[in-house]
């Protein structure tokens, strides 16, 4: 990491951060209707380092040139966005933000719905608050990171992957409540063996269709009375009508409960359980939330066909990655899934 900012900057960093990326388990779309979900922090991770400069200036490994930036001026629309609007809301909140150049650094790939825009805020933030000799809460991190995200990068994100990001511990999940921003910690048992694998598609999260979905959400909620549709269940929802209002409610009512029923069989090690629960899950988020593809559906069958308990796809959807849990007497699981997937990784296994 220090290379990276010695190479374009002709110095060493004054400081370094870094945040992982997350799979989230079970419960997607979930989070910006003050639901449930249960996000796991991976071994990939973003690294930021940074030190006083005259200007801000930002390079990242494979991105190409130095670029210029401005927290305190308007959105470049490029990938900069997410360390400045981080910055932006840490300069709103009363924190001291001066000048920085700064090189990222990460083995979070980019689209594949595996947080890597929330590890990078979260990272540049850690890192900000390290130079000016700061200090904030985990949870306080990961909301000043979602408020850059929504408010300077476009995308009206819930708060699940910044959370996972700044909250999260190595090898246990994290049942979120995302009301309250607050979750407990589940340890994943070691005969869970998961497996992400890409479907070759990236995801770009600030398409309007991911917006268009949370609106529906917020939508459904002020129909039916409610704060959110956290408060919903799934008798209530015929007054909707059925059309896509009524299915885009239905998933997340369903979805919450998916969550909680998860997080009870994970601390059960009950992995027939847990695996049928994702199936469920990447049915509803098909055709309820209709945000899956036809190479994501491909993938959760080629996953179940080597003889995962039960795979879906991870993250928003519209591209992007599958998560699948493999039983411990599968002795030929990972290769049998990642044939013919160089984006693939292994979780839970110690591999």
């Amino acid at each position: 990491m220090s290379d990276i900012f010695l190479r374009a900057f002709g110095r060493a960093p004054a400081v370094e951060a870094s945040a992982p990326g997350r799979v989230n388990l079970i419960g997607d779309h979930t989070d910006y209707a003050e639901g449930f979900c249960l996000p796991m922090p991976l071994d990939l991770e973003t690294s930021v380092a940074l030190a006083p400069a005259h200007a801000f200036r930002a390079c990242s490994e494979g991105m190409g040139a130095t670029l210029v930036f401005d927290p305190f001026g308007p959105p470049r629309g490029d990938w900069t966005d997410y360390i400045a609007g981080p910055l932006a809301e840490l300069a709103k909140a009363g924190f001291d933000v001066p000048p920085v150049e700064v090189s990222v650094c990460s083995s979070v790939p980019s689209g594949a719905g595996l947080s890597s825009s929330a590890a990078l805020e979260v990272a540049t933030l850690r890192a900000m608050l390290a130079l000016t000799g700061q200090t904030l809460p985990d949870g306080e991190v990961a909301r000043l990171a979602q408020a850059g995200e929504n408010n300077y990068c476009g995308v009206q994100c819930g708060i699940l992957d910044q959370m996972a990001s700044a909250v999260g511990r190595s090898a246990q999940a994290l049942l979120l409540d995302c009301r309250t921003n607050t979750g407990r910690l589940v340890t994943v048992p070691p005969e869970f063996h998961f497996a992400i694998v890409h479907c070759g598609e990236p995801r770009r999260l600030a398409d309007a269709a991911y917006n268009a979905r949370r609106q529906a959400t917020a939508e459904a909620a002020r129909r039916l009375g409610l704060p959110a549709l956290r408060d919903a269940d799934a008798g209530a929802l015929s007054v909707l009508a059925d059309g896509e209002m009524l299915k885009r409610a239905r998933h997340v009512v369903t979805e919450n409960e998916r969550v909680l029923a998860a997080a009870s069989a994970l601390e059960a090690a009950d992995l027939g359980r847990f695996g049928a629960l994702m199936n469920e899950s990447h049915v509803s988020l098909a055709r309820d939330f209709e945000v899956s593809t036809p190479a994501l559906d491909r993938l959760v069958e080629s996953a179940l066909d080597a003889g995962a308990a039960g795979a879906r796809l991870t993250g928003a959807g519209f591209g992007g990655c599958i998560v699948a849990l493999f039983p411990p007497d599968i002795s030929d699981w990972w290769p049998r899934v990642a044939a013919g997937n160089p984006a693939a990784w292994r979780v839970g296994d110690g591999a």
